[in-house]
């Protein structure tokens, strides 16, 4: 890892392996149709309202701060990416979905519906329905992870935390999800996280799923 000197603008970039592939199959075969902005890098606590020099100089600390390298390892990188909000919103976006935790059991129950709502302060509320939410269920063995309402827009790209899910993970894109719990054979837990793929906002509960009772 190495630093830019951000005594210029400079557009570093690193092709992933798979950019490589496609670049190496002609221009056709290379084409950006979205991207995304993070800023891993910057300290926003350097942000010092208490300047002797005024107002100006809040930030002189962070816009002095070196930029890392592009580094095509998304475990290190793109885990705080920028979003687009709605013109007068003064609060970070987080997701509501009504629950806590989620418990089932199999043979006693058809599932739980999953309704999330994005809301700044708990008041103002986001109108998400395009590209919608990520569901991860870490546990696809114990439920299964449904779309009760599909976003309206085709080719939404689900947005995954950096890392490697296990195979036992299902994703799925959609504004309301419904969990319906398997036949296991002992407890299971698990989790569940939802994602916003506009605000960037995160959830993650607890999902047990419990086996059908002997009578």
């Amino acid at each position: 890892m190495g630093y830019l000197d951000n005594t210029t603008v400079t557009v570093d970039a690193v092709l992933t392996k798979k950019g490589r592939e496609r670049l190496s199959q002609g221009r056709g075969a290379f084409t950006i149709t979205k991207f995304a902005v993070s800023d891993d890098e910057i300290d926003y606590s350097l942000y010092n309202t208490a300047h002797p020099l005024g107002s100006a100089y809040y930030g002189s600390l962070i816009e002095s701060m070196p930029i890392i390298e592009a580094v095509p390892d998304e475990t290190q990188v793109m885990r705080y990416k920028l979003v687009s909000l709605p013109r007068e919103t003064n609060q970070i976006p987080i997701i509501n979905i009504g629950v806590s935790s989620v418990e089932l059991t199999f043979g006693r129950s058809d599932g739980a519906v999953i309704a999330p709502k994005t809301t700044a302060g708990g008041v103002q509320e986001f109108d998400l329905s395009s590209f919608g939410y990520t569901a991860i269920l870490y546990d696809g063995d114990a439920a299964s992870l449904l779309i009760e309402s599909p976003v309206t827009v085709t080719g939404v790209t689900p947005t995954l935390p950096a890392g490697t899910l296990t195979s036992a993970a299902v994703t799925r894109v959609g504004l309301q999800f419904k969990i319906v719990p398997k036949k296991v054979s002992t407890t299971r837990s698990t989790k569940l996280t939802i994602f916003g793929n506009e605000s960037g906002a995160t959830v993650t509960i607890p999902i047990t799923i419990n086996p059908e009772p002997v009578l």
